[in-house]
């Protein structure tokens, strides 16, 4: 690495279902945050990797910003801001066919309530394909007039429409110094963690409305087999007796489908076999226990 190599923090912030987890997954090239329908599915600071010319760029994930009201929401919602905090820029996530939305108003003064005043704010206005130029670029004038934004990018994350002007424009402004990573990682989450977020994804799509947040999933064993393959044993906290059966599903079809599901991709990301072992467990309150806070890499105490 020479003296032009630079290296710096960015926080992804906005709504739940903005679209952060898919930008972040466009911007490193692989699947490090886990993308579904349902709002809030990120938990934890997951951290993604991109490298753009001799820039480093380091992706702070954080959970969308709604009003918390309990320990769980309260926890994720100081870790989204303790991320933004930190980091070199801050890239506000908004949609353009939603626009202005009342947690967006919210979002722009807590920015200035927050964070530092040198902290410096760019916008990215996503799902641009769902609305028409002349909405897009009114939508832009309002949101420049509510806060004074660095720059304004349009983009699809999905499509990957504009996902490239972004990351170069952020690989520029980032501070000259050396990578904080080596060049072929693209997480700092343990691998046991990201395997738990794979498999929680899965049941996420599976039940869809019937168990939003009652249950979390930690990976219990990691073996590294003789063969190359991995043997993992997790473990699917529910809060109740009555979501076991939910989570099991009629002869256990649904459990069995999001093993297979969650084994598929396991190998995939892993590159070698995966033998996957789901365990459902009642816990009645994990929510209030540190243990899975910690799991999840958010602060037990920010949730006080």
């Amino acid at each position: 690495m020479t003296e032009t190599t630079r290296a710096g923090f960015v926080a992804l912030i906005g709504e739940p279902n903005a679209g952060k987890s898919t930008l972040l997954n466009q911007m490193v090239g692989a699947k490090v945050s886990i993308v579904t329908h349902k709002v809030q599915t990120t938990r934890a600071r997951i951290r993604g990797i991109a490298m753009e010319g001799p820039a480093q760029i380091v992706f702070v994930d954080t959970p969308g910003l709604f009003r918390p009201r309990r320990r769980l929401d309260r926890a994720m919602v100081a870790a989204a801001w303790g991320g933004a905090a930190d980091a070199d820029i801050v890239v506000l996530l908004i949609e353009a066919h939603r626009g202005l939305t009342e947690g967006v108003k919210a979002i722009l003064e807590a920015l200035r309530e927050r964070l530092p005043s040198h902290t410096r704010v760019a916008l990215a206005i996503n799902k641009i394909d769902r609305v028409k130029a002349e909405e897009l670029l009114g939508l832009s004038k309002t949101m420049n007039e509510a806060y004074g934004f660095e720059k304004t990018f349009m983009i699809s994350a999905e499509k990957g429409y504009g996902v490239q002007d972004l990351k170069e424009w952020l690989a520029a402004e980032l501070p000259g110094g050396p990578w904080f990573y080596p060049e072929d990682q693209i997480a700092d989450l343990p691998m046991r963690m990201i395997a738990a977020e794979v498999t929680r994804e899965k049941l996420t799509l599976r039940l869809h409305e019937e168990l939003p947040y009652q249950l979390t999933v930690e990976t219990e064993r990691w073996e590294d087999r003789d063969d190359g393959s991995a043997r993992i044993d997790q473990i699917v906290y529910v809060a109740r007796d009555g979501h076991t059966g939910i989570v099991l599903g009629n002869r256990g079809e649904t459990i069995k489908a999001v093993g297979k599901a969650a084994r598929e991709e396991l190998t995939e990301f892993l590159g070698r076999p995966v033998h996957l072992f789901l365990t459902v467990k009642v816990r009645p309150n994990w929510l209030e226990e540190s243990e899975r806070y910690n799991e999840m890499g958010l602060d037990f105490r920010d949730g006080d």
